[in-house]
């Protein structure tokens, strides 16, 4: 409706605008046939008038009733053109009626001519002479007649014209107007239909990101549009669904740990007996036996934390507590915490580089910066070392952790941070993760839309995160 409005609009204006033009266009028409007939009636009455003298002067002189005939003929002519001046604008009926009379009297001297006495060819000739020398008065008065009603023709004309120019002018002022006006009213129409439909928009586009980001207490609500309030019904049914197997999962971890770690508690117990001589001396055999129950219990408890701290991290990344940050102490603190571990390989840690102030949770932080120094300390050689350089590019903030241990594969640069990935390549001595680590490290960063990705090197291991910082 709101398209249909608009298009409306801009029709209006279209077509009222087409049909000022079609009346100036008909105005235009008529005024030049008027004009043509009227220049025609205008010439027609001049060379009549002068047919008129010519006649009425021949027959004075020599009295053939043929130029009176003839006299009457162009008299009829000229009167059909009075009429048709007449008819076209009653300004010319006063001019015409000066005319028609002069004519008149003109006609009336050829009658009293012709009944005139021919007593002598003398008295003839007098009588003749008198009365061309009575019509000359009325020969210039038709004539003078005829040229007023050419100038009154040529004067009305002009009028016409004008009147046609301005009517123009009118009407193209108000085809302008009402465009104008058409454009207006469908700027607001489109402006108040766009705010009708990104409102719900806007608000379906805040829903899926709250969904996105696992914000599923909020209901979501959509007006506007019938198909975008069912568009919403099914983002809320979506978000009730969500929650529903957020919580499964949730409550499924929490039991499968609980019914891990109860068993594994007695089974650790178990082993710490047998291995203490509590039940009796063992052997050799069995105590390497019991030494491996033990180290594989410790493992399989150490797999069960790690699958809880990653959840952890997982729900804890939804939460930040942003605050201004400096991330060069954060980093001097967090090699800090390694220092024995490091004393204890042989690997030498170096921190370089400054950055400006982060807005960042400096504790989620600190947990991915242990996470990637863990990994590259553990799979760094003896006497290796650890490099981490902080920077500036553009508006990103950038720390690049780099080892000398065995690398990456190139075919594993993305899997890396994937849960429970663990690469193919491994330094010698260095034991195995449960590749937790490095996704918890990937959480977090993306938490603070940064990004942590593994590049290409030629020795070692490259890690690279970028914080923004603007």
């Amino acid at each position: 409706m709101s398209f249909l409005l608009i298009a409306g609009t801009l029709a209006a204006a279209a077509a009222t605008g087409w049909l000022g033009i079609e009346a100036i266009a008909r105005a235009i028409q008529d005024g030049n046939r008027e004009a043509l007939a009227l220049s025609a009636a205008a010439r027609q009455l001049g060379e009549r008038t002068v047919d008129l003298e010519r006649s009425a002067r021949q027959y004075l002189v020599l009295g053939e009733p043929a130029l009176a005939a003839r006299f009457d003929t162009t008299l009829n002519d000229a009167l059909a053109a009075i009429g048709v001046l007449e008819s076209a604008a009653p300004g010319f009926a006063a001019s015409a009626v000066e005319w028609r009379t002069s004519a008149q009297r003109i006609r009336a001297r050829l009658d009293a001519a012709s009944t005139a006495p021919t007593d002598s060819a003398s008295s003839q000739a007098d009588t003749t002479v008198i009365a061309a020398n009575d019509a000359n008065t009325d020969f210039a008065l038709l004539s003078a007649h005829s040229a007023r009603l050419a100038t009154e023709v040529e004067h009305h004309l002009a009028r016409q014209n004008q009147a046609v120019m301005d009517a123009l002018d009118h009407e193209r002022s108000t085809v302008a107007a009402q465009i104008l006006a058409a454009l207006l009213l469908a700027g607001v129409l489109a402006a108040l239909s766009g705010w009708w439909l990104l409102r719900p928009l806007g608000r379906i586009e805040h829903a899926i990101s709250e969904l996105g980001e696992s914000r599923l207490a909020r209901p979501i609500h959509i007006t506007g549009p019938a198909d975008l309030r069912q568009l919403g019904e099914r983002l809320d049914w979506l978000r009730l669904r969500l929650a529903e197997l957020e919580s499964n999962r949730n409550r499924v971890l929490r039991h499968v740990s609980h019914e891990l770690k109860t068993p594994l508690a007695s089974l650790r117990e178990g082993v710490a007996l047998l291995a203490d001589g509590v039940l009796g001396r063992l052997n050799p055999e069995q105590r390497e036996v019991a030494g491996i129950l033990e180290h594989s219990a410790r493992a399989l408890q150490e797999r069960i934390e790690q699958l809880l701290q990653y959840n952890a991290s997982q729900f804890d990344a939804r939460t930040l507590n942003l605050q201004p940050s400096a991330l060069l102490p954060l980093l001097r603190e967090v090699g800090a915490e390694y220092q024995l571990l490091t004393q204890a390989r042989s690997v030498t840690l170096e921190l370089a580089g400054e950055a400006p102030i982060v807005p960042a949770d400096v504790g989620k932080l600190r947990i991915a910066f242990s996470n990637l120094l863990a990994n590259a300390i553990a799979f760094s050689p003896m006497g290796g070392r650890v490099r981490i350089e902080i920077g500036i590019a553009g508006d990103k903030v950038v720390v690049d952790c780099q080892d000398e241990g065995p690398g990456i594969e190139p075919a594993e640069l993305e899997r890396i941070f994937e849960p429970f990935f663990r690469g193919s390549r491994s330094s010698p001595g260095a034991s195995r993760g449960s590749g937790i680590g490095l996704a918890i490290v990937r959480e977090f960063i993306c938490a603070h839309h940064g990004n942590v990705r593994a590049l290409p090197s030629e020795r070692g291991a490259h890690f690279r995160i970028e914080l923004p910082h603007a």
